[in-house]
């Protein structure tokens, strides 16, 4: 069963939630978000409810994966979420919305799929379960164990937005 919103913290006070971000390489690449710099770029053209939804539940500050799907499957860097959600200016209807992010760190060692998989403690993680959800929850135990298998250590970890506990 796909994880939901309700598997993750409250949206309350600042508590810093994680997400993860999908992108195929050759439309949008981690090299490409880090190329925007401070401004970072809005994560439009996502056209599924639940990714809208988990887009809508982020805070500014709030910390993700960026995962290079199609070619290469792997976690590639860590994003922040710089902009609350908002109408995504490549929707003409008026359904879509998205957030801004940007790169605030490359992942020493890209984390790939076939690692998360081989995880037992990740078997439940989105990214196993949910494989085509491209805007995905990731739970505090998640985050610290994928950190640590691409060599980041999750408590040092900080976007520029990111509030004071």
């Amino acid at each position: 069963m796909p994880k939901t919103l309700a598997t993750k913290p409250s949206a309350t006070g600042s508590r810093i939630r994680h997400w993860l971000f999908k992108s195929e390489p050759d439309a949008f690449s981690w090299e490409m978000l880090k190329a925007r710099g401070e401004k970072g770029e809005p994560w439009d053209g996502v056209r599924n409810y639940l990714a809208r939804n988990n887009m809508r539940a982020m805070q500014v500050g709030d910390l993700g994966f960026f995962y290079h799907s199609n070619q290469g499957k792997e976690i590639v860097g860590i994003v922040e979420v710089i902009a609350p959600v908002h109408p995504d200016p490549s929707d003409t209807s008026g359904t879509w919305e998205c957030v801004d992010v940007r790169a605030v760190a490359d992942m020493p060692k890209p984390v790939k799929l076939t690692d998360v998989k081989a995880t037992p403690e990740l078997a439940g993680m989105a990214l196993v379960t949910s494989t085509r959800l491209s805007v995905q929850p990731v739970t505090d135990e998640e985050w610290e164990i994928v950190c640590r298998m691409g060599g980041l250590d999750p408590k040092k970890i900080k976007g520029k937005r990111r509030k004071a506990a």
